[in-house]
């Protein structure tokens, strides 16, 4: 049954459609005949129990810089008239996108939001993850500079980022001898009024940091993505590399036990990262990505595992 797909996503114009996962979804979408709608979180409207946005119709294509073509906007009640909201806007995840999964949240109970956007307010990709502190490297959160350096002097080697960055963006290696920490803790400070994550150093990330798809709580593909040369973020969009990848042992263990969460949660697509097979770094929901390039090593079509999932999802709901 063609399903009407509101998604509430950046600007389209701007996004890098060889590797982009929001793209690749909407792609699958509109092979499925399914009808899909492009708005930002600022066009979110709530009156009366109502939600709406003006969206813009859009049919899409795989030719970059002529990716997309807009109909002519129009409101649509995101709780009558959509079938499903893919909430895939990449943070920040700050006040703005808390109250548009506030806001989303309201209209839950009849429109399919994936993810669901209480979970995803509930599980930031920094602090979820410290439910699974036993599959994690050794972890502080802090904003204390005397805090962050007896954890230098235990750890030898740590790295500093923000609790609620993305795409590998402000993340710093701080050496043994504690060069410039006083100063990165201060200009963290100085930026964020959260606390800040410093994590000891894992060697392993030279051979990559691996991210696994799961899809409504099962594995659905993996890359291991390997930083460029002087880098240690291994994050495509600051300039990694991916390879083909199989799963350890450990990485199935730490996929088996977020499961059962997950499909509770209504996280039906995740992203999860691990590095050197064993250490669980980050819990992905918000815009998790790495479809396309999982489909490019291995022919597995994620996009249209995903939509498997909601397909059926909308149907359990239309049945009850």
């Amino acid at each position: 049954m063609p399903l009407n797909v509101a998604v509430q996503m950046d600007p389209i114009g701007g996004i890098d459609i060889a590797g982009d996962s929001t793209f690749a979804l909407m792609l699958s979408a509109q092979e499925r005949g399914h009808k899909l709608f492009h708005y930002t979180a600022d066009r979110l409207n709530y009156s009366a129990d109502r939600v709406w946005a003006r969206v813009d119709p859009v049919t899409v294509q795989p030719v970059q810089g002529a990716h997309f073509r807009f109909d002519d906007a129009i409101p649509l009640d995101l709780g009558a008239e959509a079938d499903v909201v893919l909430m895939r806007q990449d943070p920040p995840f700050d006040l703005g996108y808390i109250t548009a999964t506030h806001l989303l949240e309201r209209i839950a109970d009849r429109t399919l939001v994936v993810n669901d956007p209480a979970s995803v307010r509930n599980a930031p990709e920094k602090l979820w993850v410290l439910d699974y502190a036993r599959f994690m490297p050794p972890t502080l959160v802090t904003r204390e500079l005397d805090e962050a350096r007896a954890f230098l002097a235990e750890h030898r080697e740590v790295v500093v980022k923000p609790l609620h960055g993305n795409g590998g963006k402000a993340i710093f290696h701080v050496r043994e001898t504690g060069e410039n920490l006083s100063a990165l803790i201060e200009l963290f400070n100085a930026a964020y009024r959260e606390p800040h994550m410093v994590q000891a150093f894992l060697p392993a990330v030279a051979k990559g940091d691996k991210r696994i798809v799961l899809v409504d709580g099962e594995v659905a593909g993996a890359i291991n993505r390997v930083p460029g040369e002087g880098e240690i973020r291994s994050n495509l969009a600051v300039g990694g590399s991916a390879e083909k990848t199989v799963l350890t042992s450990r990485e199935r263990e730490i996929c088996d036990a977020l499961r059962p969460e997950l499909k509770r949660r209504g996280l039906l697509f995740v992203g999860i990262d691990v590095i050197g097979g064993e250490w669980l770094t980050e819990i992905n929901v918000t815009s998790p990505t790495g479809i396309v390039a999982i489909r490019k090593f291995d022919e597995t079509d994620v996009a249209g595992m995903i939509w498997d999932a909601i397909e059926a999802k909308v149907a359990a709901r239309a049945r009850t």
